[in-house]
């Protein structure tokens, strides 16, 4: 068969399965669940972003317009719910029991199902041509380079295989306690919240809502996912996967609102729990609104000590670069604060992050758009930073230069802007050095031996406690750090960074016991179940007990 006759009929199908206005290129270019294609969303052929609700797409009565962060033109059209049209959510949220869809006692066979849909999800997201789409989807919308749009694909596809099969039961193991007398037992079994609520925000559009919505779905809860309107296309396309791999259509509400919006639905829908990834202003309200039934992953300023055992500078100097910048700093693990031991002073570590700096250019995206600080924002607290005596621009601290970026974002050159540490403790100046930058920023400071107990004291001080790294291989320095400090995650040793969260490794903030985890066994416990202790009494024991024997019994007959 010829390559022409097969594309021919590759098109009829996409026409037959899409209708006469499928794209034939989209077709030929794009994995049959999507509905959308990367390198075709334009001004001229903008996308579309619907809602998922009682297991049904839908639109809205109003269209809000995503502009295309390296250029300002309309690409996006999003459904956005008004306060009026949230009856629909609310009613399929009310519908799930406090039960949750299933639970130890209810419906098992759905842990099974869900590692089933794992299985075909991972097999999916490992194919080239789908992990290339999401790569590709998530750099129109969040600007950052391929490799990094690339590893948040391929992170969240390692996740799913670590939950295939078995493992989604294993997640709600039990445990049981001898009681005082013959027929008595306390069991303690994980159960679901039942309806929840997940909002999420821009700067990882693919793995921080994946990871947290699979994690509901396995403990038997029902969620409401609310992604940023600005990325949520992505994972608009990744529940089309989703329910191509056979998740069933009603376990999952998808919602594109305002902020409002939002609020208003879970104030009428009041889910049992609500997972928050985002700003600590907006995480603190929401707090109060649904009165502590929630779990945070909210800011970081997150610091990196390096230790007086000077090596592999050429290494950490990489690391450092890429812990600040990568992704244009919009990582909230991405390194704010870099407290260097005097010995890295002439070691050459300074000049070789800002050679690695100036290399970072727009046309590969390893710098860009910052979508949630503007411009002139960076520049008056950089100016307000070199106010402090003894402040200094190490490096960068202008605008980029010969782009399209619109003003709505910003565009900034990478930063470094050195103060002293006496001057970082002085309580007028703390708050401002310490105030979270979601950009290509950050604040280098230098300390002796005999000032240890200050950067220990500023490390005290912080309020967020998300990442951080001690970058050192003398073990008792290590100690001295770890034992004092308090982190979400904390990466130790000569190689230590502060940001990459693979699916091995816990993450989350610490410190607040609102705090959420994410990617691990440990975190989908903390954050998506409770322990349901049921007392079992005679009858009950020996009810159970006939069914145990009845099913030996057929065990027996079989064999």
């Amino acid at each position: 068969m010829s390559l022409h006759l097969t594309r021919r009929r590759l098109a009829a199908a996409a026409v037959q399965r899409s209708g006469p206005i499928a794209s034939v290129s989209r077709w030929l270019h794009t994995p049959p669940f999507a509905t959308v294609s990367p390198q075709e969303i334009s001004g001229s052929n903008p996308a579309e972003v619907q809602n998922f609700v009682q297991g049904s797409w839908t639109t809205s009565a109003n269209w809000n317009w995503i502009v295309d962060p390296l250029n300002g033109e309309k690409i996006i059209k999003v459904a956005e719910v008004q306060e009026a049209e949230i009856k629909p959510f609310v009613k399929s949220l009310s519908n799930c029991p406090k039960h949750g869809l299933h639970n130890p006692l209810r419906a098992p066979e759905r842990y099974l199902m869900y590692g089933d849909i794992s299985t075909k999800a991972a097999h999916m997201l490992g194919q080239p041509v789908v992990s290339d789409f999401f790569a590709k989807l998530i750099q129109r919308v969040c600007p950052k380079s391929y490799q990094q749009a690339l590893a948040e694909v391929q992170v969240s596809q390692k996740f799913l295989e670590n939950f295939c099969g078995d493992q989604v039961r294993f997640l709600a193991r039990s445990f049981a306690v001898p009681g005082n007398h013959l027929g008595q037992s306390s069991n303690g079994y994980r159960w679901p919240y039942g309806p929840v609520a997940i909002i999420t925000p821009f700067n990882f559009p693919f793995e921080i809502p994946l990871l947290q919505v699979m994690g509901a779905l396995y403990m038997g809860n029902k969620p409401v996912l609310k992604v940023d309107s600005k990325v949520s296309i992505v994972m608009e396309q990744m529940l089309r996967l989703l329910l191509a791999c056979g998740m069933p259509a009603e376990d999952l509400d998808f919602i594109n609102s305002d902020g409002i919006t939002m609020n208003k639905l879970l104030l009428e829908a009041n889910p049992k729990m609500t997972l928050f990834t985002g700003s600590s202003r907006i995480a603190e309200k929401l707090a109060a609104d649904l009165k502590g039934k929630i779990k945070l992953e909210d800011a970081g300023f997150d610091w990196k000590v390096l230790g007086p055992d000077v090596q592999e500078v050429d290494y950490i100097s990489w690391v450092c670069d890429q812990d600040a910048y990568a992704c244009s700093g919009q990582k909230c693990s991405a390194q704010s604060i870099l407290f260097m031991h005097k010995n890295w002073s002439s070691s050459g570590l300074l000049d070789k992050m800002k050679i690695l700096s100036e290399r970072r250019k727009l046309e590969d995206l390893t710098i860009g758009p910052v979508l949630t600080v503007t411009t002139a924002s960076m520049i008056e607290h950089m100016n307000n930073l070199l106010k402090i005596p003894g402040s200094k621009i190490l490096f960068g601290g202008e605008p980029l230069e010969n782009h399209s970026i619109p003003e709505i974002y910003g565009a900034f050159k990478p930063t470094a802007v050195f103060v002293p540490l006496s001057e970082i403790l002085k309580s007028d100046n703390f708050e401002l050095v310490t105030k979270e930058i979601f950009g290509p920023f950050q604040v280098v400071t230098e300390y002796s031996e005999d000032q240890l107990e200050m950067v220990l004291e500023a490390c005290e001080r912080m309020n967020a406690h998300l990442t951080a790294a001690v970058v050192s291989n003398d073990p008792l320095f290590l100690q001295a750090i770890l034992g004092r400090s308090v982190n979400g995650t904390t990466y130790a040793g000569i190689r230590a960074r502060t940001t990459g969260a693979p699916q091995n490794h816990w993450f989350g903030p610490a410190g607040d016991p609102r705090g959420a985890g994410i990617g691990t066994p440990e975190a989908i416990k903390l954050v998506w179940c409770f322990i349901d202790p049921e007392n079992i009494i005679n009858g009950r024991i020996w009810f159970w007990g006939t069914v145990l024997a009845m099913f030996y019994a057929d065990l027996c007959s079989v064999f």
